[in-house]
């Protein structure tokens, strides 16, 4: 019979061989890959980035080993691109060649592995292809949506108004503001600000992406088999964004039983109509990917300017000559007696350039979206197996001092030359670039234009300490920036 000291030095024996020959292995694996940390086997590198925190640590990464180095998540291999001149040769010289989507394991199980943001291949083409033509269609980047953009401003408005003068958090209503224009344009829809329902499944978003960017979300994306047998505060990321696939799910069935093959009301029935016209049984137009994909527009769409609205109003209370010197550009383009248009950015080049910096600064998603190679390529001297993920690090290129003089600051003038009119800076990449670039840009570029002109036009926001104690510093913590929350007043200008 086996005595106890015997069985210890077995266990023993066993893990040390079981942890040299995985050791093994991963040398073996990293051997042609880009440089970076040893990892250990199964945890990978996750003890340093949890350490340092994700962004910082890859940060920190591209400075030791160079703008193409290899971090292991978990047991993945990830290359990880910094700098303007990487990702730039990544997103548009080698398009192709990194057009798949890489592992994001939270968001595999909130999407269940589908729709528009995680497909790749023939599916993807083909929904992308459908998505821009049908929201051309219901008038993304044209007139018609800037009347839309337009009404929800004068809703904007109103309800802040209603206020008088309170001091109040804009967070909630900036997302409700936000998350209109994309229902509005999917669905054929738009939510109250007094609507409870929404504005929780709003706040559920919110606290939801608060979670994916704590050390929980972060595990878990690491080493999602691990993780997804645990408890613990991760599992609540899916019971919260739970509400929002619920409405959408409602809302498609509540197209299908109403639908008109002849008379489309919104991108929702032209889905249907085309999932109906398919023949293909491998088709990508599936419910499930209808779902999905309306879950991801909402998602990053209530999120990215909802957020990037919220840290604008920040800096125009932290800096009130900035506020001041914008309400005289609009006061003299714009006026009081009409509504800001889109054509007006090309008078108001402050304006312009203000919310490109805002955008910079904030910089809501700060790793980027993950990426993986379409096939096996050698890639600067390095071999890289399709499949690999490759992470572009999108705030090492909105804070590269080859394109940005003072890459730390809030600073206008990157958007400005020396006669004040504004400049276009190759760095700015908040969209991604090339091929599978952010599909709502020409949405977000109008609404964030005219929310800031209206809210300029009709008010001045103030503080309620002392701008220079105001700290307002955004905190880049993994896949989304979070910025502080401060009371504001919105003064009514007569």
């Amino acid at each position: 019979m086996i005595d106890f000291r015997s069985s210890v030095v077995i266990l023993v024996t066993f893990t040390s061989l079981l942890f040299i020959l995985l050791s093994i292995k991963l040398t073996w694996k990293r051997r042609r890959l880009p440089p970076g940390p040893f990892p250990l086997p199964v945890l990978g590198n996750l003890l340093q980035i949890h350490k340092q925190g994700v962004v910082p640590y890859l940060v920190k990464m591209g400075e030791t080993y160079g703008p193409i180095c290899t971090v292991f998540m978990g047991s993945r291999p990830t290359i990880i691109l910094t700098g303007y001149q990487s990702v730039k040769e990544v997103f548009l010289d080698c398009g192709d060649d990194f057009l798949g989507r890489g592992s994001i394991p939270v968001f595999e199980r909130v999407f269940k592995k589908g729709g528009l943001f995680l497909l790749s291949g023939e599916a993807w083409k083909q929904l992308r292809q459908f998505t821009m033509m049908t929201l051309r269609d219901f008038g993304m980047g044209k007139k018609k949506l800037e009347e839309t953009i337009q009404a929800e401003a004068k809703h904007v408005v109103e309800h802040l108004r209603s206020f008088k003068r309170e001091p109040m958090h804009t967070s909630s209503i900036m997302g409700c503001t936000a998350s209109n224009m994309v229902v509005s344009l999917l669905m054929g829809t738009r939510y109250n600000y007094s609507d409870k329902k929404w504005m929780q499944v709003l706040n559920n978003i919110n606290e939801a992406f608060h979670v994916v960017c704590s050390i929980w979300g972060q595990l878990y994306d690491i080493l999602p088999n691990i993780m997804h047998l645990l408890p613990g505060p991760h599992n609540k990321i899916f019971t919260l964004f739970q509400d929002l696939n619920d409405i959408v799910i409602e809302r498609i069935n509540y197209n299908l039983s109403t639908l008109e093959p002849n008379c489309p009301r919104d991108f929702v029935d032209c889905y249907l109509i085309r999932m109906k016209q398919e023949k293909d049984p491998k088709t990508p137009f599936t419910i499930p990917n209808l779902v999905a994909s309306l879950n991801d527009f909402i998602l990053t769409g209530a999120e990215s300017i909802g957020v990037t609205l919220n840290y604008g109003f920040l800096i125009l209370i932290k800096y009130p000559e900035i506020q001041a010197k914008l309400q005289v550009e609009v006061e003299k383009v714009i006026g009081h007696n009409r509504e800001p248009l889109v054509e007006d950015r090309n008078n108001t080049p402050y304006l312009n350039a203000f919310i490109h910096e805002v955008q910079r600064c904030c910089n809501v998603f700060p790793m980027g979206v993950i990426r993986s190679t379409t096939r096996d390529m050698e890639y600067h001297g390095y071999y890289i197996p399709k499949g690999t993920d490759v992470l572009p690090v999108l705030t090492t290129v909105l804070k590269d001092p080859t394109n940005f003089e003072t890459p730390e600051e809030f600073n206008i003038k990157h958007f400005l030359d020396e006669n004040g009119k504004f400049k276009k800076n190759n760095g700015f990449m908040v969209f991604g670039a090339g091929k599978r670039s952010c599909i709502g840009e020409s949405l977000v570029r109008m609404q964030l234009f005219i929310f800031f002109a209206t809210i300029l036009q009709n008010f001045t926001l103030k503080a309620t300490v002392d701008p220079k104690d105001l700290d307002i510093s955004p905190v880049e913590v993994s896949l989304e920036t979070i910025i502080p929350s401060h009371r504001i007043i919105f003064i009514p200008r007569e």
